[in-house]
């Protein structure tokens, strides 16, 4: 029975974590992580940024700020500025979140297997602060088949 469990259990995690991109999960390019206190995280961030970045909340579909952005410039972390997402990889999915198909950078993100409230998932946070940011799933656009559902509090947007 245990190598069945065991078995299944890999089986479910290679199925979470494997997607048509090569994911990039690299974080050698990061010089430091960023490590803060809980206070610290408090003090810099909005509730609801901590909410989402620290305690993996999620905003309501439709509410977010960036959900409409169309600017050209870059999505950095609210939590650290590590560059995220491009503008032009940003996509409308109809989903309430903003939807990219693509990372910034090879540091940008890292991949977690997420079995919360009964689903198994994708989840992303930031490689340099370890903030959540959303979820990746496998319905997204061309050329990668992925959609990046971000959350906009865990976002800070800059204009090209």
């Amino acid at each position: 029975m245990k190598i069945f469990i065991s078995a299944l259990a890999a089986l479910l995690i290679t199925a979470c974590t494997s997607h048509g991109q090569e994911r990039k999960t690299n974080t050698s390019g990061i010089k430091e992580k960023v490590i803060k206190t809980d206070a610290e995280w408090k003090a810099e961030l909005t509730p609801m940024q901590y909410n989402v970045l620290r305690e993996k909340g999620t905003e309501r579909p439709w509410t977010g700020e960036l959900n409409k952005e169309k600017r050209e410039g870059m999505f950095y972390c609210a939590g650290c500025g590590n560059p995220l997402f491009e503008s032009k990889t940003k996509f409308e999915s109809g989903s309430g979140w903003p939807s990219f198909y693509t990372y910034a950078t090879d540091t940008s993100l890292l991949d977690l297997a997420d079995y919360k409230y009964g689903m198994v998932r994708t989840e992303v946070i930031c490689a340099k602060c370890e903030g959540h940011l959303g979820h990746v799933f496998e319905d997204g656009p061309k050329p990668t088949g992925l959609r990046y559902c971000i959350n906009s509090a865990s976002m800070i947007f800059k204009e090209e």
